[in-house]
C-alpha cells in the first residue's frame, strides 16, 4: 500500500452508542460440569464492543451457547483475564483513556465512504473500485508512556521497500471485516496473537494512490508481546511515542513531484526512521479525532 498521502480530515462524528445484548445462559442439563457465565441476563457494550460486565465481545456473547465447554474456559481462564489486564495496563498508562475510545468510530459502526483524503487523490487514482485493506494501529501501554508500534519494510519488497507503516494489508475474502484482516496481517507480518490484542476502534476510512481504501484499526497490545518479524516483508519493528506523534510540532508538511503535479505530504522526523505519507496521515487523523473530542 501506498503510504505517500496527505489530509484534510472530517469532522469527528464518533457518537460512543452503548448497546444491549442478549447474555445467553449457560445449559443447565449438566450443572456439575456447566461453566458459568460472566453475565446473566443482559450485557452492555462498551465503545470498544466489549460487556462492561464481562469484557467478552459481542461474537463471544452470541456464540456462548454453542461453544463446547473447552472454548469457554479457554474465555473464561485465558481471553477474559488478559483483557481485563490489558484494559487496566492502558488505563494507567494512558490517562486519556476514555478520550481515545470517543475519538474513534465503534467496533459496531464501522465508518463508510471512499476516504477522507479521496478529493485531493481524483485525478491520481486507478479506475475502478478501491481494494479493500486494513492496518493495526497497535498502541502498547508502558511505564513510561503509551507506545504506537510501527514496522520498516524489507527493501527488496517490489513496492514500499524500506517504507515505515503499520502491520496490515489487502482484506481477503475469508476476512470477516476490517478487524479480521487486521489481526491476520499483524500476526503474519510481526507474530502478533489475536489473543494480545484489544481492539478499541476505527480511525476514518483512507485511500491511496494505488488504488486501495485502507481502514485503520486501533487497539491496545499486550506490553508482554515480543515481535518477531517475517523476514521477507518486515525489516524491523520500533515503537514511537503516542505522545511524540500527537505533537503538532513534530509533523511537517512535504512537497514531492508525482506524476507531473506537486503533492502536500506529512512527514514525522523521529531519529533513524522517516515516517510519512499515508503513515503519517492515518496518525494525523488520530490526533484530529482527538482533538475534535476536547
Amino acid at each position: 500500500m501506498d503510504r505517500r498521502d496527505g489530509p484534510t480530515v472530517p469532522e469527528n462524528r464518533a457518537d460512543p452508542v452503548h448497546s444491549r445484548y442478549c447474555c445467553p445462559v449457560h445449559s443447565l442439563a449438566d450443572p456439575t460440569h456447566a461453566i458459568p457465565t460472566p453475565c446473566i441476563g443482559i450485557c452492555a457494550l462498551d465503545r470498544a464492543g466489549l460487556c462492561t460486565g464481562c469484557l467478552r465481545s459481542v461474537d463471544e456473547i452470541t456464540r456462548w451457547s454453542t461453544m463446547t465447554r473447552h472454548q469457554q474456559n479457554h474465555v473464561m481462564q485465558h481471553t477474559l483475564p488478559l483483557r481485563e489486564q490489558l484494559r487496566q495496563s492502558l488505563r494507567g498508562s494512558l490517562a486519556e483513556h476514555e478520550r481515545l475510545l470517543r475519538a474513534l468510530h465503534p467496533l459496531d459502526q464501522p465508518p463508510t465512504g471512499d476516504g477522507w483524503n479521496r478529493s485531493e487523490l481524483i485525478d491520481l487514482l486507478p479506475p475502478g473500485p478501491p481494494v479493500e485493506a486494513a492496518v493495526l494501529a497497535g498502541i502498547v501501554p508502558r511505564a513510561e508512556g503509551a507506545q504506537v508500534i510501527l514496522t520498516r519494510r524489507t527493501e527488496t519488497l517490489r513496492q514500499h521497500g524500506g517504507q515505515v507503516g503499520f502491520p496490515g494489508g489487502r482484506t481477503e475474502p475469508d476476512d470477516r471485516d476490517a478487524v479480521a484482516a487486521a489481526l491476520r496481517e499483524s500476526e503474519e507480518e510481526i507474530a502478533l496473537p489475536a489473543e494480545q490484542v484489544q481492539v478499541l476502534g476505527y480511525l476514518d476510512p483512507f485511500v491511496t494512490i494505488t488504488g486501495y481504501r485502507v481502514m485503520p484499526v486501533v487497539a491496545v497490545i499486550d506490553p508482554a508481546f515480543v515481535a518477531v518479524p517475517q523476514p521477507d516483508e518486515v525489516a524491523e519493528v520500533f515503537e514511537v511515542p503516542l505522545a511524540y506523534l500527537m505533537d503538532p510540532d513534530n509533523l511537517r508538511h512535504v512537497d514531492i513531484e508525482h506524476r507531473g503535479r506537486v503533492r502536500h505530504v506529512l512527514e514525522y522526523g523521529w531519529p533513524g526512521q522517516r515516517i510519512w505519507g499515508a503513515t503519517a496521515a492515518i496518525l494525523y487523523n488520530l490526533r484530529r479525532r482527538l482533538e475534535q473530542t476536547e
